[in-house]
């Protein structure tokens, strides 16, 4: 703690929504609180669940928050944890959306009052998408015994599952994707002995073997094509290893990938040589914002395990006709692995068409345990990249989703523990500045530490998942349909 002095004042703040009252008696420190999640100096949505939090190495007998804003204020006080009714919350941030707040944090220790330095947060009057989707599951993969995908409102707490494999045979499920954050379109792979994939169109649940004698696996890693109408995948075989380096963890590559596209209308499989080369490694599969191009990654073939760190993705693109399903005669390249001498994964890009959001990292294809991993963006215009400083840390950050607006987007990260990946989320500006990203509220603070899943894959959608349970449970268990490969 800085500098102290004793300072008595009393202070009347009006449109308070609360009858706890400041201390008059404190002592001034030069600090700012040590408070998780980090909320300080942060920049939220108008539409955001309250920013729960607690102070860290204390042993308060009571703390106090004011929230200040420039229409209405608010305060409210704990033990050890600051815990914001979700009513006064919301019309507290939509009297202030798109102004600023001041944060003042009182501690009590002892009987004596201490007054940290005051922090920022910023509400944005553009909103966020409403629901998030991701599944939740062991951080290591190892374990799948209990799993599921869920969906969470964001402006509340509210999460419930999607579908759980409590509600199968334990079966792993994973590789969600929504067609431009459309909570009535989706699809997701079911892995084990009714394994398939689970296509969600609109009111149809569909069950598709996709398999066939022309392609190499089952589909995975989908994305849609913004008409509905097309889904792209990569058919891959994984290869997943342990390093003795409890740094590093688990490693997961491809021996062989090629990319698939799934015409719904004529329930086939499309490709070309050019994106299923004996040569090279082709995955991760994104659509432009325009349908025109498909965007993916793309290695020279290698000795898996034995070069695993020699492997290098580069982003390339193809043409891609909506009208014909048919691919463009020549491979472009975007990203050169050979120039950055990194490797790119995750390719997404925002719902305007303005940016690609990209992982690079030192090797590989799966980065998800590199922690050298971070998030950055391409200018679709003029094709330069940068690193989205903001947003990135020391761990590994890794999947990332855009909201519908493009103003937001939301990612996994490391960076609490070294662990678990956990949701945060930013906003993002016309020049692709970012904001500092704020880990996703929950309504205990302490939530974190004793939840023991990873989130994985947070999807943005628009509302929320309607598909009805007992009927996808009932396709899931039936025969699937084959699908055709042209």
């Amino acid at each position: 703690m800085g500098k102290t002095e004793i300072i008595l004042l009393t202070i009347v703040l009006t449109g308070l929504f609360s009858c706890t009252q400041i201390p008059d008696v404190y002592q001034v420190s030069g600090d700012q609180p040590d408070v998780f999640p980090d909320i300080r100096d942060i920049k939220i949505p108008d539409n955001i669940a309250p920013l729960n939090f607690r102070l860290n190495n204390t042993s308060s007998d009571k703390i106090i928050a004011v929230f200040e804003g420039e229409n209405a204020n608010i305060i409210v006080s704990g033990k050890t944890r600051i815990q914001i009714p979700i009513r006064k919350w919301r019309r507290f941030i939509q009297t202030n959306s798109g102004g600023k707040l001041i944060v003042t944090v009182y501690e009590n220790k002892s009987g004596k009052w201490i007054k940290y330095s005051p922090f920022g947060i910023e509400i944005s009057n553009i909103s966020i998408d409403p629901y998030i989707v991701y599944r939740l599951i062991a951080p290591g993969y190892e374990s799948w015994s209990s799993m599921g995908i869920y969906q969470r409102n964001l402006t509340n707490f509210d999460e419930d599952p999607i579908i759980d494999n409590r509600m199968l045979t334990g079966n792993c499920m994973n590789c969600h994707s929504f067609n431009k954050n459309d909570p009535g379109k989706f699809v997701f792979h079911l892995r084990g002995k009714i394994g398939a994939t689970i296509l969600n169109n609109e009111t149809d649940i569909i069950k598709l073997n996709t398999k066939t004698d022309n392609t190499i696996s089952n589909c995975v890693y989908p994305y849609w094509h913004p008409s509905g109408n097309y889904i792209s995948f990569s058919t891959n075989i994984i290869y997943q290893y342990f390093h003795t380096d409890p740094a590093k963890r688990i490693e997961v590559s491809d021996t062989e990938s090629d990319l698939v596209v799934y015409d719904i209308k004529s329930n086939r499989l499309i490709s070309n040589p050019l994106i299923a080369s004996k040569t090279s490694f082709e995955t991760f599969p994104t659509f432009s914002n325009d349908g025109k191009f498909l965007i993916f990654c793309s290695a020279q073939k290698t000795s898996i395990p034995a070069d695993y760190d020699k492997i290098r993705y580069s982003l390339c693109t193809i043409p891609f006709d909506e009208e014909t399903g048919k691919f463009g005669s020549r491979v472009d390249t975007l990203i050169s692995s050979f120039s950055t001498g990194k490797s790119v994964s995750f390719p997404r890009v925002s719902r305007d068409g303005k940016w690609l959001m990209f992982t690079l990292s030192e090797y590989g294809n799966f980065s998800i345990w590199h922690k050298e991993a971070d998030l950055y963006l391409m200018n679709m215009e003029d094709r330069t990249v940068k690193p989205v400083s903001s947003a990135n840390s020391n761990d590994t950050e890794s999947y990332h989703s855009w909201s519908s607006n493009s103003n937001w987007f939301i990612f996994s990260s490391r960076r609490t523990d070294g662990l678990y990946t956990r949701p945060y989320i930013a906003w993002i500006d016309d020049n692709g500045e970012s904001s500092k990203p704020f880990l996703l509220p929950q309504k205990n603070p302490d939530y974190y530490d004793f939840n023991l899943r990873s989130f994985n894959v947070p999807e943005l959608v628009s509302g929320r998942v309607k598909a009805n349970g007992k009927n996808m449970i009932r396709t899931i268990q039936s025969e699937a349909q084959n699908v055709e490969f042209r």
